[in-house]
């Protein structure tokens, strides 16, 4: 299987992943021309895709490739009926895709509605877990948030976030603010700062290795509890989830 990173809109990417003989699915393609490009460009033939929620940029895109293949089956949640949706999947639903299957993961925080799709090592998580950071609460809570956060990171170590805009470095920015003496962010962040400067794509990353350098993966460090606020740690983890959120967006 080959992993494709397409740029489109300001900072959002529309993942591909093909397979040797150029059949390949869409991830959240917000806009269709780069797409189109892409497929024309390789001579890729499209066979799904896949929707992780409702919002434009994630969605732009669909009616026009629809009129190019007719035939393509669009998987998305309930929220995306009217978006191009043909197939509405929620928690616990298999896709099977490219000789591949895709279990399809409800992670609520952004929208009510979010999902993502998981077929190891691969995890198309939309606007829920970025690299360094997560997703705005649009509509859901932080303890929503904060639970789909729980369900990613019961995935393998080995599991690669294919999440969908380029935020790591303002992420890292927050997360350094916070954390100046945490080695790892901070060498990190001078890496993704190369790595931008040259307009490099930041994606995907481990999920192992987010799990030490994104702080809303770790909501248990009683240090960065401390930096936040809490002298002991709160009742409940979401808590800690719910402050870093109120922080970042103010930020």
């Amino acid at each position: 299987m080959n992993l494709t990173s397409i740029p489109a809109l300001q900072d959002n990417y529309i993942w591909t992943l093909n397979n040797d003989q150029g059949d390949c699915l869409i991830v959240d393609p917000g806009e269709a021309a780069p797409v189109l490009a892409a497929l024309n460009k390789n001579r890729w033939h499209p066979v799904a895709i896949l929707l992780t929620h409702h919002h434009y940029d994630h969605v732009g895109g669909v009616k026009e490739l629809l009129q190019h293949y007719p035939d393509l089956v669009v998987y998305g949640p309930q929220e995306t009926q009217d978006k191009g949706s043909n197939r509405l999947v929620s928690e616990g639903d298999k896709v099977a895709i490219l000789g591949r299957e895709f279990s399809v993961i409800s992670t609520p925080g952004h929208t009510l509605g979010h999902i993502s799709y998981y077929s190891e090592p691969y995890l198309f998580c939309g606007d829920t877990l970025f690299s360094g950071g997560c997703g705005r609460l649009f509509e859901g809570t932080p303890q929503q948030m904060f639970d789909s956060f729980q369900k990613i990171n019961k995935l393998p170590g080995e599991t690669l976030v294919c999440c969908a805009h380029e935020y790591t470095l303002s992420n890292l920015k927050f997360a350094q603010a916070l954390l100046p003496q945490d080695t790892q962010i901070a060498a990190y962040y001078r890496e993704i700062k190369e790595l931008r400067a040259k307009n490099a794509v930041s994606l995907p990353v481990t999920l192992a290795f987010e799990r030490q350098i994104n702080i809303f993966l770790r909501t248990q460090d009683t240090e960065l509890q401390r930096v936040i606020g809490y002298e002991t740690p709160p009742q409940q983890e979401w808590q800690v989830f719910a402050t870093l959120r109120e922080k970042k967006d103010h930020f």
